[in-house]
């Protein structure tokens, strides 16, 4: 799936989550794909947690993330010493 496709899985509904994004309206925020990923799920186990996510889902959330840090714009970085 191509990286447009996968941009349109997500979503944003100022009546849902307060417009946060989600995922193909289906009140899944991307933050807690997100969350569930970082904290050590599978993918197996998060399309197992809700069957109604395709695998799609979780790969339109990375990337959704990769394409925000991607915008970043970097002024200076403070560095601890």
């Amino acid at each position: 799936m191509n990286d447009e496709k996968l941009l349109e899985r997500i979503k944003f509904d100022k009546n849902v989550l307060a417009g946060k994004p989600i995922i193909r309206g289906l009140r899944i925020p991307v933050a807690m794909i997100l969350e569930l990923l970082a904290k050590g799920s599978t993918n197996q186990e998060i399309l197992e947690d809700y069957p109604e996510l395709e695998l799609e889902d979780i790969q339109a959330a990375l990337f959704y993330a990769y394409y925000l840090v991607s915008q970043e714009e970097v002024l200076d970085r403070v560095t601890a010493s």
